[in-house]
């Protein structure tokens, strides 16, 4: 399959950076490569490329802060990282400052490119107002929600919050970053509440919202809407 889109990785391990150059060139994606920090920001900043694969360990400049200056500088490409660290906290970190997904080394290619092309594949399909996911169909125009052939009433605020969840499908977002873009500045609004809206949702929109398929959990961040492969 060709694509038309350009993937950016950033990696100072010379064999992975050459294998991974290798494998999303064979898939038809165009490729630029860096190897450290510095030079990897300034490339992601001139290119700006569809998605980033990113080391969190580089010389130079480390893959959190290019995280947070990209965002920063308004610059929404899916970031996946890629950590030989499993410890939760630095997972967490790098979700907090800007990344999307992460993957620890070692992991298999396969799935690394099947995540890619998740993310790539919701980016094309955003010019669209309607998604499906489970049983349901959600138009953003219509402002409407249909479950099994049955509409299903949403109240003001809870489209608002399925609206973001699923035009960011894929994405880990955390409470504060959901309360600020659905709420504002509200300050009668906690995390408990965001908490209580999704619980919500997941009842009007999960087969079984005590094992939620769809809209997840991320342990001590937030929150994922995981659209259909």
């Amino acid at each position: 399959m060709i694509h038309a889109e350009t993937i950016l990785i950033i990696e100072d391990d010379p064999v992975m950076l050459r294998g991974l150059k290798d494998n999303f060139e064979f898939e038809g994606y165009h490729v630029q490569t860096a190897n450290d920090g510095d030079a990897g920001l300034k490339l992601a900043l001139a290119i700006q490329p569809a998605l980033i694969v990113l080391d969190l360990m580089l010389p130079k400049v480390n893959g959190y802060e290019i995280c947070r200056f990209l965002r920063e500088e308004k610059l929404e490409m899916p970031i996946i990282m890629l950590t030989a660290k499993g410890q939760e906290s630095d997972i967490v970190l790098g979700l907090k400052l800007g990344a999307d997904d992460y993957v620890t080394k070692p992991f298999s290619i396969k799935e690394l490119l099947a995540r890619v092309e998740a993310f790539l594949r919701r980016q094309r399909k955003q010019t669209g107002t309607v998604y499906t996911f489970g049983d349901c169909r959600f138009d953003t125009t219509a402002r409407t929600l249909v479950r099994n052939g049955q509409d299903v009433p949403l109240s003001p605020k809870e489209f608002d919050l399925l609206t973001f969840l699923v035009t960011n499908a894929g994405r880990a977002l955390s409470r504060d970053r959901i309360m600020s873009t659905v709420w504002g500045y509200d300050s009668r609004v906690t995390p408990r509440s965001i908490d209580r809206f999704v619980n919500a949702l997941r009842n009007k929109i999960e087969p079984d919202p005590a094992e939620p398929r769809i809209l997840k959990t991320v342990r001590e961040f937030g929150y994922k809407f995981e659209l259909p492969m």
